[in-house]
């Protein structure tokens, strides 16, 4: 698989069957054959996950479909499947279910022929500080919740929240995520252009056991080949 990343939670991969772009709100989408195959996924309404955009590319790309959180905006189409969370569908070799988020919208977890592919949306372990106790407290329950979810899953690919503006408690979500979730790589994602988190990350004694499954991001239009394992790339 080829991995691009596109801005803030956006990323393009694609392999041998399709393109699967998840959460585009801007950047340079990859060159593609227009006979490809092309997946859409929209976690979430809100504007650094959204843009309408992503509607203009079915006139170069006939072969598209769209699956969209229920909470999107957007008139009803053939090509457009409107999911909720804990919701399972199934089209074609696709397979897509959804988490609840912590915020709005889902989480998508899709499988495609022998890949898994895991999009956390805006589902994180959000911790405010200006924010009650118990606030906090049942945040951390809801998001604990739905990562206990993917337990038992194995996953190829997965794109998890790294936000600076949490904090101290910026590495909380992605630390119990790699923790409890069989997963081969990692791409940050959600850090509002602050790169350095995932060198922070890297280099912090949190990530000792589990830093070798994480891929640097540092730049919009970054490409990443992955094969198998991490460190078998």
């Amino acid at each position: 698989m080829k991995v691009t990343y596109l801005y803030h939670s956006g990323f393009a991969i694609e392999d041998e069957q399709a393109l699967y772009v998840f959460d585009y709100y801007k950047g340079e989408l990859p060159v593609i054959a227009k006979e490809k195959q092309m997946y859409v996924f929209v976690s979430h309404r809100h504007k650094d996950h959204y843009n309408s955009e992503i509607f203009d590319w079915e006139k170069e790309h006939p072969n598209i479909l769209y699956i969209l959180s229920d909470d999107v905006e957007a008139e009803p189409a053939p090509n457009r499947i409107f999911v909720k969370p804990e919701q399972k569908i199934r089209t074609g070799e696709l397979k897509v279910e959804t988490l609840r988020s912590t915020d709005e919208g889902v989480a998508f977890l899709v499988a495609c022929k022998d890949k898994r592919i895991y999009h956390a949306g805006d589902l994180n372990w959000w911790h405010w500080e200006e924010e009650s106790i118990d606030y906090n407290r049942q945040m951390r329950k809801d998001y604990q919740r739905e990562i206990r979810k993917l337990v038992r899953k194995k996953i190829d690919l997965a794109f998890v929240v790294l936000d600076p503006r949490q904090g101290g408690a910026a590495f909380s979500g992605i630390d119990f995520f790699m923790r409890n979730v069989r997963v081969n790589h990692v791409f940050p994602m959600h850090m509002w252009r602050d790169y350095g988190l995932t060198d922070r990350l890297l280099t912090s004694e949190i990530s000792a056991s589990y830093r070798n499954r994480i891929h640097r991001v540092w730049e919009e239009g970054q490409t990443v080949e992955i094969h198998g394992q991490k460190g078998e790339t």
